[in-house]
């Protein structure tokens, strides 16, 4: 009788694995790429993702639109607003005026941790909303407008 690795419950390890990486690296932030998953447990897609599933389930993880899995940490307090919002705070926490230079999408990918094509989506919501404007091949992108905040009464 030949001995087979039973596939029932291998997302079950792979989810008390990486649970074992956020316990041991207090600054692990991010979960490990699905890609990267795959590849280090040797499993399909559908197994890594419900790995994920069990860990946002148990509250230690949470997707990210257009980002990586963040890890949860109980106590840590994280903006989750969409990243053109956080984007967008960069105008007033620096003080920049209409006219003026905005940092790069390299720079913000690096800044939040992100892809470039990730950064570029948000930036294209901001150059929609008149916030931003220019960019792209070369061009430097400048604020086009302050962004408020709306206040409720």
């Amino acid at each position: 009788m030949s001995q087979q690795a039973n596939p029932r419950g291998t997302f079950l390890k792979i989810a008390d694995s990486v649970k074992r990486q956020i316990e041991d690296d207090l600054d692990m932030t991010e979960l490990p790429s699905l890609a990267e998953v795959m590849r280090d447990h040797k499993v399909s897609r559908g197994v890594a993702l419900r790995a994920f599933g069990v860990l946002r389930q148990e509250g230690v993880a949470e997707p990210v639109p257009g980002e990586r899995w963040r890890v949860v940490r109980a106590g840590a307090r994280v903006d989750r607003r969409p990243l053109d919002q956080r984007i967008a705070d960069i105008i007033t926490a620096e003080g920049l005026a209409v006219g003026e230079a905005f940092p790069s999408a390299s720079a913000l990918a690096e800044q939040f941790g992100v892809s470039r094509p990730t950064v570029t989506k948000a930036l294209e919501k901001l150059e929609s909303a008149g916030v931003l404007v220019g960019g792209g091949q070369g061009r430097v992108r400048t604020v086009r407008a302050v962004p408020t905040r709306e206040e409720r009464s």
